[in-house]
């Protein structure tokens, strides 16, 4: 099964190739990081815990902080069943490219409050007649049900508090995926406020992760043998060498160092042979 937590950021719509308009609910879902690995040993159940969503750290208790170890502070939490043979493990990262588009998923979330309504909204009832005789008796529930128990049923339906419940709509399309912004184009509405949290998923299809946020990645250092470091030396000494310029200075030649010597024996010999005929 495929999943993600996200929030309704609104409805707007969009054009189909053959220029039918499709009204959709756009979703930003994810990334999501797994936090909780559960099994039927441990917890009695396999399933793995996915948050999302940024939190400030000093508002995590020492609990969470315990069990967010080397992982972002994430604001929701939500377990999702998973077969016995998954693969994800704690740190795991993914995001909407794990979802296609025109895939069926079923979406989560919680209704809007509306505070305590009469019956009329609340259960659509009709209402009393507006005729001569029914002075604010309009909107009023009218009987609820007979005297002799001398109490209320339990489930009839009246006045209270509405709304704000968890409502799962099945069935829903996914019609587009940016991955960019990490968005879901939902076909249909979706229950819930803007920035509400919603959860999606599917009956078929696994989770595939992009990384996992533990796993440093390794740096390969080569090392150096000390014969190559000293061929090394070598070489950029002779680059040395080949890069000091050499000057010449115009009209002289190079004499090489074994002419030079020469010479320096012949002057040398000469004076030795003036000395003695001298003498």
């Amino acid at each position: 099964m495929k999943f993600i937590l996200g929030k309704k950021l609104g409805m707007t719509q969009i054009f189909r190739e053959d220029g039918r308009v499709v009204p959709v609910t756009k979703v930003q879902a994810g990334p999501c990081v797994i936090t909780k690995v559960k099994t039927v040993k441990s917890d009695g159940l396999n399933a793995v815990q996915i948050g999302y969503g940024d939190k400030k750290l000093f508002r995590l208790n020492k609990a969470e902080q315990g069990q967010l170890k080397g992982l972002p502070a994430l604001r929701f939490k939500k377990d999702f069943r998973v077969d016995e043979d998954s693969t994800l493990k704690f740190g795991d990262y993914f995001t909407v490219s794990t979802f296609v588009a025109g895939e069926k998923v079923k979406v989560t979330g919680t209704s809007k409050g509306r505070g305590f309504q009469g019956v009329v909204k609340r259960y659509s009832f009709r209402g009393s007649p507006a005729s001569h005789g029914h002075k604010d008796q309009l909107r009023m529930p009218g009987s609820i049900g007979a005297t002799g128990p001398a109490r209320v049923f339990k489930g009839t339906r009246m006045g209270g508090h509405m709304g704000d419940t968890q409502i799962t709509i099945e069935n829903l399309e996914i019609v587009e995926i940016n991955l960019e912004t990490n968005e879901l184009l939902i076909k249909g509405a979706v229950p819930g406020a803007r920035n509400g949290l919603i959860w999606i998923s599917t009956i078929k299809g696994t989770v595939v992760p992009e990384k996992n946020l533990l796993e440093k990645e390794d740096i390969s250092t080569e090392t150096i043998t000390e014969s190559e470091l000293s061929s090394n030396e070598v070489v950029e000494e002779e680059k040395e060498i080949i890069e000091t310029p050499v000057v010449e200075d115009a009209g002289e030649n190079i004499i090489e160092e074994g002419v030079i010597e020469e010479i320096n024996n012949e002057e040398a010999s000469a004076e030795v042979e003036a000395d003695k005929e001298n003498n």
